[in-house]
């Protein structure tokens, strides 16, 4: 097996030096080409940005003036006053019909050929006394028939309208909002809404409404992703963030919100008094195909310099490679478990210092080794202390005296629990010889515990629990609970009674119990000796090995501290890692 390890095929020194030595010198060379590449392609970018900005600029102004386009038709009718003195009578019967055709009718017509896209154009009156002209019905009406047409409605068929309810109050000359009202979904179109209003004498007052609808397609036609470039898209999007029209798509199973600016450049400009913005997402591959021939011409000259000095390094390697197989000499020594052999070198070089340092190595893993060595005993020691600890000889007299008495006095079913909660106290305390036990036996041996102390206290002891139903999926090392629990029923009584809680809970990462109680307490300078060994060696010794198992299992920052007053009561905190509990591993 050794000689199999030794033969494993490995990079000599040598060569890692000629690497080392080619990387030096070739990193400036890199770093020169790699700057001038980003440098070249940023200029790249933003030579792309002003022209993808400048197309966009163009695009939205496009868009701008079909929009004003239509705004500039729904201002023939809006500012007509002379068409608001018509629709201010309220004339019957004929009156009413020649003021319809001859005034009403040319006025709407003219306004439709102004337009300079197909529009539909939809009037509501408040005058009940005009007729209502449309082609088809109100509810079922088909935009593509009525293209350079229009439909005359009374003002009431809106009431019910959602989007007329809504619409905001009247800035004269300037309320007017673009929206997919109606059938403006199914059939591609989007609307102009705007009132029709009359301001005399002052008052600012509701005589109409008209809808101007345009299709979508032509009223942004302008939106071509081909301009911006292949792989483009362009989104216009309204003031809710809803799209309105889209040009060219996104890779398959992307979406806007994914996209990341190392994969595309983002642009946005603003249309429709700043309601709308127009989004360019230009895909960063485009911008960086010029780039490509640049890049390769650097990588070329960083090959050459490689090759070049590859052979420079060879030489240098080989002249350094001797001295170092003397260090792999004793590195090998080391491995199989030689670590007093030493190695020196004449001179103040490197090599020296090599050669110092890995003497010190050897001496340090051996120090460490009899220190890990060390500490394995002392963790044994620990463990038949503990173990010692389980099977205490005045505990088991006293509860086996209990059991006479109760036997004596014929209490039979208190002397089966209490044979019971022994058996089952012992049971869990050996545990098969294990160290670590699920959370769950170490709280029920402490009931088990305290059940058997009850026979002799009765009601002067008074246990509660708070225990996290949660800390049952994770383990501990066994008898950290009751050797507290035993200290308190012998040393904390302060009157006739005493109350014990049982606290378990996870924190954080950790699982935290207490065993808290309210009797005699103890002072600062007692606990402080229950901690120090040397001071406390006829007090604490239970405490001591609960929490020197504890840190040699768990580590140095984890234990027992413990709070008290004195004739206020005891509080001791054991933490633990929390460590889940697999029922595979047998614990």
């Amino acid at each position: 097996m050794k000689e199999k390890k030794s033969q494993r095929p490995y990079i000599p020194f040598g060569y890692k030096l000629m690497l080392t030595y080619m990387f030096f010198i070739v990193i400036p060379v890199i770093a020169i080409g790699y700057f001038s590449n980003a440098m070249y392609q940023e200029s790249i970018r933003k030579h792309a940005r002003t022209n993808t900005q400048a197309t966009l600029l163009q695009i939205r102004d496009n868009i701008e003036y079909k929009l004003e386009d239509v705004e500039r038709v729904s201002s023939i009718i809006y500012d007509d006053y002379s068409l608001v003195l018509q629709l201010r009578h309220f004339d019957n019967g004929w009156d009413t019909y020649d003021r319809t055709m001859r005034t009403l009718r040319p006025k709407f017509q003219n306004a439709m050929q102004a337009a300079r896209i197909n529009i539909a154009m939809f009037i509501f009156l408040q005058n009940q006394h005009f007729n209502e002209t449309y082609y088809g019905s109100f509810e079922q009406e088909n935009l593509d028939m009525l293209e350079r047409k229009y439909n005359i409605y009374h003002l009431d068929r809106l009431v019910d309208q959602e989007w007329y309810r809504t619409y905001p109050e009247e800035e004269y000359g300037k309320t007017m909002v673009w929206k997919k009202v109606q059938r403006d979904e199914e059939f591609g179109r989007i609307s102009l809404l705007r009132r029709m209003v009359d301001v005399f004498p002052l008052e600012v007052k509701e005589v109409g409404f008209m809808r101007v609808s345009a299709r979508i397609q032509e009223l942004f036609e302008a939106m071509d992703y081909l301009k911006i470039g292949e792989g483009s898209v362009l989104l216009l999007k309204d003031e809710q963030g809803k799209i309105l029209y889209q040009s060219g798509e996104f890779p398959a199973g992307r979406r806007v919100e994914e996209l990341s600016e190392k994969d595309y450049l983002t642009i946005t400009e603003t249309l429709n008094d700043g309601n709308w913005k127009l989004h360019a997402y230009v895909p960063m591959t485009i911008m960086e195909r010029d780039s490509v021939r640049v890049s390769m011409f650097i990588l070329g000259t960083c090959a050459v310099l490689l090759i070049v000095f590859s052979v420079a390094g060879m030489f240098i390697s080989r002249y350094f490679s001797v001295r170092v197989k003397k260090i792999v000499s004793v590195l090998n020594a080391f491995r199989e478990g030689d670590l007093h052999k030493r190695m020196r070198y004449k001179g103040k070089d490197e090599f020296s210092q090599i050669a110092s340092a890995l003497n010190e190595m050897g001496q340090n893993i051996d120090h460490l080794i009899e220190q890990v060595y060390l500490t394995q005993i002392e963790k044994k020691e620990a463990e038949l202390e503990s173990l010692q600890a389980q099977i205490n000889p005045h505990f088991l007299y006293n509860t086996l005296s209990s059991i006479s008495r109760l036997a004596k006095f014929g209490e039979i079913d208190r002397l089966q629990k209490m044979v019971l909660d022994l058996a089952k106290f012992y049971r869990l305390s050996l545990n098969e010889g294990r160290t670590v036990i699920p959370i769950r036996h170490e709280l029920e041996q402490a009931e088990a515990y305290l059940n058997i102390q009850r026979t002799k206290y009765g009601d002067k002891v008074a246990i509660s629990y708070d225990l996290d139903p949660e800390i049952v999926r994770y383990v501990t090392i066994k008898l950290i609970l009751q050797p507290f629990i035993e200290n308190a029923l012998e040393h904390a009584w302060f009157g006739d009674a005493l109350h014990i809680r049982i606290e378990a809970k996870k924190i954080g990462d950790n699982i935290v119990f207490k065993v808290i109680d309210n009797g005699l307490g103890m002072p600062p300078a007692l606990i402080r000796r229950i901690f120090d060994p040397v001071e406390g060696q006829n007090v604490g010794f239970g405490i001591r090995n609960v929490n020197s198992r504890i840190q040699l299992h768990f580590g140095a920052e984890y234990g027992v501290t413990i709070g008290s007053r004195p004739g206020m009561g005891t509080t001791v905190q054991i933490v633990i890692p929390a460590t889940p509990y697999f029922p595979e591993e047998g614990v």
